[in-house]
């Protein structure tokens, strides 16, 4: 599925909420995966709950803290950020693949 090209600055979306869609919260927006080509750099996944936090800070926190604590990693065309206060997922938070 090919997603129109928008433009959201990233600081807007790491730290925002992520529900699925039966509002059961996942956790927070706190990495972006992207295809570089070039100049040009095309987010493919949002990481999101504990895990990716745990992942943005390093693989040595994540020694530190002895949690194996895996992400959600979500593709991008299953994310809808149209509500500024938070991203909902299109699909239940059990169907979501974790890293």
């Amino acid at each position: 599925m090919k997603v129109p090209h928008t433009f959201t600055p990233m600081d807007r979306l790491v730290g925002r909420p992520v529900v699925d869609r039966n509002g059961e919260s996942i956790g927070r927006i706190h990495e972006l995966r992207a295809d570089v080509n070039g100049d040009d750099w095309t987010i493919t996944h949002f990481v999101v709950g504990v895990g990716g936090l745990l992942e943005r800070l390093g693989v040595a926190l994540k020694l530190i803290v002895g949690r194996s604590t895996s992400p959600y990693v979500v593709p991008v065309d299953q994310v809808e950020l149209s509500d500024p206060k938070q991203a909902r997922v299109r699909c239940a938070r059990s169907e979501l693949r974790r890293d």
